[in-house]
């Protein structure tokens, strides 16, 4: 049993083509949040505040789609969602429809902490963050002109789509699926355990491109997009109606309860009971174990443990 970590920034049809403009500032993203994470686990943080920690930081880095990098939705707003579970106490917090709130993950772990419930949203979750004092800012914070750039193809091209890396063709084929053209990229989570088993994991997503207002996916909703309990912890990343439905990481948890599977085997078993092109998750058990698997072109993910393995991968080879 040691420490482990695992981070990721979205599953999606990522092109092995991806510019380096694009794909390397990922990168150095996910390499600095995961140096951020290790440093906390080796300094014997609890792996709640660890999973919290890390997201902030992608949240504050604006090439992942949540807090600064957030897409926009049919109005061009930003609207939020963040998750975070504790997998001892299966204590748990969620909020969606932030538009102001810096870092929707803290405010998910402050519904968590100071309140009797789980789930804030909207109005009343932007109140509660104030009361709590916690930073906000004008909406337009959040707005950049990369997410202005992609609701204006998505709505040119009269979809809904998620976070992509490669522009939208404006001419598809009439039986072209709907991500076509698209890496469906949007969500970052983490999720880590400690020396003794403590286990957490943390979710938080801009949501999809052109989305109508209101819509919720799957990360702030426990059991879908996020979920911990004293087996494993999961945060999971692509098409949020399709995780919703598949139940995604409390399947994991469960699977490795009832069939008795180790945590690579359930995570794969999910992940392939999900349609191709939907999914992808990050895990990790109470013994240290890490999975990644995702049915998509690629995730951008990482992950790290204390005897000293450690992967930045965005397809099926890691990089360097």
């Amino acid at each position: 049993m040691g420490w482990a970590i695992s981070v990721h920034g979205g599953a999606g049809d990522i092109p092995l083509s991806l510019p380096p403009e694009k794909r390397l500032p990922r990168e150095a993203g996910l390499r600095r949040c995961l140096d951020v994470g290790i440093a906390a686990l080796k300094a014997h943080n609890h792996p709640l505040d660890v999973v919290e920690l890390v997201v902030r930081e992608l949240e504050n880095n604006p090439h992942f789609n949540a807090g600064k990098g957030s897409v926009l939705t049919t109005s061009g707003t930003v609207e939020m969602e963040a998750c975070i579970m504790d997998g001892k106490t299966m204590k748990c917090g969620a909020v969606s429809g932030v538009s102001t709130v810096v870092n929707a993950i803290s405010l998910a772990r402050l519904v968590m902490d100071k309140t009797p419930h789980i789930y804030l949203a909207f109005d009343g979750a932007e109140a509660f963050a104030r009361e709590q004092g916690l930073e906000t800012v004008e909406m337009s914070h959040f707005i950049t002109p990369e997410n202005i750039e992609r609701l204006k193809q998505a709505q040119e091209a009269d979809r809904v789509q998620l976070d992509y890396t490669q522009p939208i063709q404006k001419e598809v084929p009439k039986d072209a699926a709907l991500a076509d053209g698209d890496s469906q990229i949007g969500t970052v989570g983490c999720v880590a355990v400690d020396n003794e088993g403590n286990l957490a994991t943390a979710t938080s997503t801009g949501g999809i491109v052109n989305k109508m207002v209101g819509r919720i996916g799957d990360t702030p909703i426990i059991g879908a997009g996020t979920y911990a309990n004293h087996l494993c912890a999961v945060s999971a990343t692509g098409r949020g109606e399709a995780i919703i439905r598949g139940t995604i990481a409390r399947d994991v948890a469960a699977v490795m309860e009832f069939k008795g599977l180790s945590l690579k085997e359930a995570a794969a078993y999910v992940i392939d009971q999900v349609p191709r092109g939907n999914a992808g998750l990050v895990a990790v058990s109470s013994t240290g174990e890490v999975a990644m698997p995702f049915n998509t072109t690629g995730m951008f993910r990482a992950c790290a443990t204390e005897d000293v393995y450690s992967e930045i991968a965005i397809w099926d080879s890691p990089t360097k």
